[in-house]
């Protein structure tokens, strides 16, 4: 609603900001009314005045674990305790997504801006992919469906098996610069190589968000070029090695795709760029 509010003129922006804020704050009441009666059927008060605890049950109830209570003695299984951690991160990032929604919405249309004037002079334009924790793959997918002229060889989980597969057999590329990337908690009794092996099995079969090191197994996976335009950072390219050229030289066997650190107020998020 914001994204549609923003455009026009000026004028036209102000006469529907007003609006647009009114139809949003009726709408978030209506949600935390739907929240505050879902928690409560999960278990989860928030009047008793025992925050930490409360805090602890929302928690669990997000992640969809019992509020039930049990033994303090009883010991909370490892997958527990991964679902708890990341129902816990996940509240963290909608905090934080709302604390900066306003920010947000005016990075993202300079972003944009940017990224568009820097598309337009070479024929191109972003294709929008699903914002979801597969767009990565869902973008690669449009655009060997684009360079193939047809339908992509692979889909989306498809290629998320390919780069998890890629990744395991390769762990001696990969390895170092994921654990710079993950810290390995003091109190873990994993491994560093069977927390690299849980992070490759997320690949394949969650929605985890795909980022630089997918990008690199991508790329030798497909043996394609790879170029990320950003209206945000310098543009990148990875696998240069099968660049393929024309004879004007210009490449016209790359993936392209478009990296946008303030897309639809989830935060980063990829696109496919095809020509106009």
């Amino acid at each position: 609603m914001k994204k549609l509010a923003a455009r026009g003129s000026k004028a036209e922006q102000k006469a529907k900001k007003k609006q647009v804020e009114e139809e949003i704050s009726q709408l978030s009441a209506r949600l935390k009314v739907e929240h505050a009666k879902e928690l409560a059927a999960l278990g989860y008060s928030g009047g008793n005045g025992n925050e930490k605890n409360n805090v602890d049950t929302l928690v669990k109830a997000i992640a969809g674990v019992s509020v039930t209570s049990q033994p303090e003695h009883t010991k909370s299984s490892k997958a527990k305790q991964r679902r708890d951690k990341r129902a816990q991160q996940e509240a963290e990032r909608e905090q934080r997504i709302q604390a900066e929604q306003s920010d947000t919405v005016s990075d993202r249309m300079i972003e944009n801006e940017k990224l568009e004037k820097k598309l337009k002079p070479l024929g191109l334009t972003v294709n929008e992919i699903k914002p979801d924790g597969h767009c990565l793959y869902r973008a690669v997918e449009d655009q060997l469906a684009v360079l193939s002229g047809s339908i992509s060889p692979y889909t989306y989980q498809e290629l998320r098996g390919m780069v998890a597969a890629y990744m395991r057999k390769h762990s001696s590329d990969f390895l170092p610069f994921f654990l710079s990337e993950n810290l390995i908690e003091a109190d873990s009794d994993e491994s560093p190589v069977q927390k690299f092996e849980n992070y490759c099995k997320e690949v394949e079969s969650t929605a985890v968000w795909g980022g630089q090191l997918e990008l690199g197994a991508l790329t030798h996976c497909l043996k394609k070029h790879i170029k990320i335009f950003s209206g945000s950072f310098p543009d990148v390219e990875m696998g240069k090695e099968y660049k393929c050229e024309d004879g004007n030289g210009s490449s016209n066997l790359s993936i392209m795709l478009s990296y946008h650190k303030h897309a639809f107020g989830l935060g980063e998020h990829y696109n496919s760029v095809v020509p106009t």
